[in-house]
C-alpha cells in the first residue's frame, strides 16, 4: 500500500458570513502538484433572504477551477458569455487560461427562500504550454454525471474526468486529471490503484474511515508518498471524499491572488492585461 505522509487538518478561513475551511495550501502544505488550491464553504443553512455566496465579478489566468455542490446552488456568469446555475450533485468546470472575469453567487431563489449549502472548490493548475489557452466553462447537473455503483451499491463513484474501468468522466480534463466524488455507506470497503508516478488528491468532505490502515475523519487531507499504487478504504459511518490523481507538471509555479503562473514577470503581464480589459469585458 502507498505510504501516508501526512494528514492535514483543513484551517478555518471564514469569508464575511461563509463558514469556510481551507487545507490547501497551508502552512504545512503548498501543494499536491497539481492540485493547489481547496476552498470547503459549509455545510450551513442560509436563512430566508440571505445575501447568498459572496463572490462577485474577479479575474483568473492560468488555471482551472472545478466547483463540486453538495447542497445549494451557485449561479455562474463569466466575460465569455457563459451564465448557468447549478443544483446539489452537480459540478462546474472553468478553463481560465489566457483569462477571464467571473462571478459566482447565489441564485435569487436561495437568496429569497434560503436553504442548506455545502460548496467545495479546487483549482487545478496548468502546464506552461496551456498557461495561455482559450478560457472555457461547463456546468453540469447530477443526472449528467457518470455514476458507477460498487459492493452492492454501497460505493457511488460519481466520474468526474478521466476513466473508471470502461466509463468515461463527464468532463476532458486538458491534462489528463482523473477526479471523482466517492460517497461511501458505513462499513464499506474500497481497495483502487494509483500508478505510482501520479499524485493523489485525496479529501474528506463527510464522515471517518480507515485509509491505508490510518484514521481520518471529515476536512482532512491525506498526503501520500509515491511509492506503491494500492489505496484500501473502509468507512466508520457514511462518508462524502473528493479522489483524485495526475502527473505532476514539476513545473515552477507563482500564484498571485487570481492568478498561477510560472514567473513573477508573467504575474505582472496577468495584472496589466486585465487592467487593459483583455479579459473581456464585465455585462
Amino acid at each position: 500500500m502507498r505510504t501516508i505522509k501526512k494528514i492535514h487538518q483543513a484551517e478555518y478561513r471564514p469569508i464575511a458570513d461563509l463558514i469556510t475551511y481551507s487545507p490547501l495550501p497551508t502552512r504545512t502544505l503548498s501543494q499536491v502538484d497539481p492540485f493547489i488550491f481547496l476552498n470547503h464553504h459549509g455545510f450551513q443553512h442560509y436563512p430566508a433572504n440571505n445575501r447568498g455566496l459572496p463572490f462577485g465579478p474577479h479575474p483568473h489566468r492560468g488555471m482551472e477551477t472545478v466547483t463540486f455542490i453538495i447542497e445549494g446552488d451557485i449561479m455562474h456568469k463569466d466575460s465569455s458569455g457563459h451564465e448557468s446555475i447549478i443544483y446539489g450533485g452537480g459540478v462546474q468546470w472553468m478553463t481560465a487560461g489566457s483569462g477571464l472575469i467571473h462571478a459566482e453567487v447565489s441564485s435569487e431563489q436561495f437568496k429569497k427562500e434560503g436553504d442548506d449549502l455545502e460548496i467545495l472548490q479546487l483549482w487545478l493548475n496548468l502546464p506552461a504550454k496551456l498557461k495561455m489557452t482559450k478560457p472555457f466553462y461547463l456546468g453540469l447537473q447530477k443526472d449528467e454525471i457518470p455514476t458507477i455503483s460498487l459492493a452492492n451499491d454501497a460505493i457511488q463513484v460519481n466520474l468526474i474526468s478521466g476513466k473508471w474501468g470502461e466509463t468515461a468522466g463527464a468532463f476532458e480534463s486538458k491534462t489528463d486529471v482523473f477526479l471523482s466524488t466517492i460517497a461511501f455507506k458505513a462499513n464499506a470497503e474500497l481497495n483502487v490503484d494509483v500508478a505510482k508516478e501520479s499524485n493523489i488528491f485525496f479529501y474528506i468532505i463527510r464522515g471517518a474511515m480507515t485509509v491505508n490502515e490510518k484514521n481520518v475523519e471529515a476536512r482532512q487531507l491525506v498526503e501520500f508518498q509515491n511509492d506503491a499504487e494500492s489505496i484500501n478504504i473502509k468507512t466508520h459511518s457514511d462518508s462524502l471524499i473528493i479522489f483524485g490523481h495526475a502527473v505532476p507538471f514539476n513545473e515552477p509555479m507563482v500564484a498571485q491572488g487570481p492568478f498561477v503562473m510560472n514567473t513573477q514577470e508573467e504575474i505582472y503581464q496577468a495584472y496589466i492585461d486585465y487592467q487593459q480589459g483583455k479579459f473581456g469585458t464585465w455585462q
